[in-house]
């Protein structure tokens, strides 16, 4: 691909790079496109984690606004269609149904914090600095913006960071809950690698229940939130995964899932 590259290591790792370093990963017309392209392939395949990063020491400065009035020789769709374009990655990202983990350097700005915002998990170096940058270019919210942060730090912290649009350090972002973990520069490849492994070698259709569940939850009952559960759980008990699950446990031994 043009702006992006996906690697796969050992265990079912896969890695999406976003890839235009000269411009901070600014997100183009192309890798829209490639990103989703990316995700939609990812979904459908026997990976177990995601890692999404991004090439040169930034994650991403968010959508390239520089680009002229036409894209590959065409003129430009309307900016309705291309929002339903940037819709439509943030909903694939968010629907994948294996954990996803946002490894950040640098910059993450507008989309692309929202991007980071919008894994699973999210690790950030302590160079990391984050921005909800909209209010600044007299844009508002999108990449999933308006929905995530409400749910992930409340509405009136999230209100601090969209009408102020101010740049955060990682410690700050950590402080307003919207990091799993920050690390020295140094070690970020390390600790993103490791979680990457313990997640590759867990059960992957109980995992990828669990994070349906967890992102439904806000919006079900209480009622339907058990019922949910036990839909899923009957799922579990017919796989082989739970057997050997079983099996690992009464053998004292260290179960090996294989996805069925």
């Amino acid at each position: 691909m043009e702006t992006i590259e996906v690697t796969r290591a050992d265990g079912g790792i896969v890695t999406v790079t976003l890839n235009r370093p000269a411009k901070k990963n600014a997100i183009n017309d192309v890798m829209w496109g490639e990103l989703l392209a990316a995700f939609r392939e990812i979904a459908g395949s026997d990976d177990r984690v995601v890692i999404l990063t991004g090439a040169g020491g930034a994650f991403c400065s968010g959508a390239d606004l520089s680009g002229g009035g036409v894209d590959g020789g065409e003129q430009r769709k309307h900016q309705l269609a291309m929002m339903r374009g940037v819709g439509d990655v943030a909903l694939t990202l968010h629907r994948l149904p294996q954990p996803t983990i946002a490894k950040v350097s640098g910059v993450a700005a507008g989309a692309g914090a929202n991007m980071a915002f919008g894994c699973d998990l999210i690790v950030a170096s302590d160079e990391a600095r984050f921005t909800e940058i909209f209010a600044r270019r007299g844009l508002t919210i999108d990449f999933g913006g308006s929905w995530l942060l409400p749910r992930l730090i409340g509405l009136h912290k999230a209100k601090e960071l969209a009408f102020f649009a101010d740049i955060i350090s990682a410690k700050e972002a950590e402080a307003f809950g919207l990091l799993n973990r920050v690390v020295p520069a140094g070690e970020l490849d390390a600790f993103v690698d490791d979680w990457a492994q313990k997640l590759a070698v867990g059960p992957p259709i109980a995992l990828a229940q669990t994070k349906r569940l967890l992102n439904n939850s806000m919006s079900v009952t209480m009622e339907e939130a058990l019922d949910d559960e036990g839909a899923a759980q009957t799922i579990n008990f017919g796989t082989v995964d739970t057997a050997e699950a079983m099996a690992a446990f009464l053998g004292k031994r260290d179960p090996r899932f294989i996805g069925r």
